[in-house]
């Protein structure tokens, strides 16, 4: 966004906008994306690579055997690679259709991207990524998953009938040499969801929710309802919801009353889908490359819209900047769900006869998993919070034999507990405060 950063270096939040020849509204400063020095100093780059390895270092000596050694990569996550550790800071847009996801992105990067469709009916099909590149093209999703320097390989789990319905898109663009956005297909409602889609959409939203800085809600004022889909797709985002920003899009098509409205109704809506005590910051405007329409709300509907606009462009553009604590913050996430994993899969080996009554012992134990997962949490003194989803660790479970599970190892676990406790306080120690 041109000018963003001119803004952004200003002490006062409002902003002067100004129509350019298009008639599409342009910030009046001419500075560019991410190059101010004004509103911080910028992360050495050998500050954060540094800090990468090092991560890349201990998960490969101590939290990659765990994993393997419980199979965390078949319940929770795939195996990380080095190019997930190296992958540029991302950004997924979701919400039903319509609701002007694909024109936010349009609006961002003032341009369209390879492979963008925009219309009132369910125009994107498929998940695009849309990345920096030395030219404009589109890639498809079993080329992309398959290059080792992209961090799009753990897909392929979601097999061929997935990665036809995803692309990379690739063009030049300043913005995109910072961050990656991931463009969705609208949330359908009912029985089209399960009928018309051949791959599991809540579990490959809740892959890209793990890897993203930033998850942008959309709704449009007219399309208020959740659908039983997007209360799947916004439950399976559990954990992630520092991540979570709700857009209020087209908010310039009703007047300021209906609008009170609509925000009332919205919150009331989320409130049943999103089960926090918390109230979620909502973002209110038009995010498009059209003027604001101020003929509903008048000028105080503009002005409104335009203080939104300015508090959302500043998340985004902290988002580079945030970048390395947030992979230190979910590299320990993910270590702790694989100690408490392992703790799951040792304890259910345990419960194993040793002889007769196998078959039955395992029914049982799976039909009473809430319960297991009560003693374990009683027994090494666990947070409830931290432990998996009951009926998704079942429907995994259902498939394997625990009786060839591995026992409880504590060597792994206290090589985990180390790691946690000294060796990545010691490598933040190491290379110091970046922004001092």
């Amino acid at each position: 966004m041109e000018g963003l950063d001119g803004l952004l270096a200003k002490k006062k939040r409002v902003a002067k906008w100004a129509p350019d020849r298009n008639g599409s509204l342009m910030l009046s400063s001419g500075a560019n994306w991410f190059s101010s020095s004004k509103s911080a100093k910028k992360v050495s780059s050998n500050y954060v690579t540094s800090i990468i390895d090092g991560l890349k270092k201990l998960y490969v000596k101590k939290l990659k055997p765990l994993e393997v050694t419980y199979h965390f990569s078949d319940f929770v996550s795939p195996l990380l690679a080095n190019s997930d550790f190296d992958a540029k800071p991302m950004v997924m847009l979701l919400g039903q259709y319509s609701t002007g996801k694909t024109t936010f992105i349009k609006h961002l990067l003032r341009t369209s991207y390879p492979g963008a469709h925009i219309g009132p009916e369910p125009t994107t099909d498929r998940f695009v990524v849309v990345m920096n590149g030395p030219d404009e093209r589109s890639v498809p999703g079993n080329t992309i998953a398959v290059q080792a320097d992209m961090p799009f390989s753990g897909l392929t789990t979601f097999g061929t009938s997935f990665l036809s319905k995803f692309e990379c898109s690739q063009m030049p663009h300043p913005l995109l040499e910072n961050i990656t956005i991931v463009d969705t297909p609208g949330v359908l409602s009912g029985e089209k969801q399960r009928t018309q889609r051949s791959y599991d959409f809540t579990g490959v939203t809740s892959w890209f929710a793990a890897k993203c800085d930033l998850i942008l809600l959309l709704f449009d004022p007219h399309k208020l309802d959740i659908s039983d889909e997007f209360k799947r797709v916004i439950a399976s985002l559990q954990g992630h919801d520092d991540k979570i920003r709700v857009v209020l899009n087209k908010a310039d098509q009703v007047d300021t009353q209906q609008l009170m409205r609509v925000y009332g109704a919205l919150m009331w809506s989320l409130g049943k889908v999103l089960n926090t005590p918390e109230v979620t910051r909502v973002y209110i405007g038009s995010f498009n490359d059209r003027p604001i329409n101020e003929a509903p709300t008048g000028p105080v509907g503009k002005e409104l819209f335009e203080k939104e606009q300015d508090d959302l462009l500043s998340d985004l553009k902290n988002i580079p900047k945030k970048a390395c604590d947030r992979r230190i913050n979910e590299f320990v996430k993910r270590a702790r769900a694989a100690k408490i994993h392992a703790y799951i899969i040792s304890h259910l080996k345990k419960e194993m006869p040793a002889m007769m009554g196998k078959a039955k012992k395992q029914k049982r134990l799976i039909d009473n998993l809430e319960d297991e997962f009560v003693k374990i949490q009683k027994e090494h003194h666990l947070p409830a919070g931290d432990f998996p989803n009951v009926e998704h660790f079942r429907e995994v479970l259902s498939g394997y034999s625990i009786d060839k599970f591995e026992k409880l190892k504590p060597k792994l676990i206290q090589a985990v507990d180390d790691m946690l406790g000294y060796d990545i306080p010691e490598l933040l120690k190491n290379f110091g405060n970046p922004y001092d």
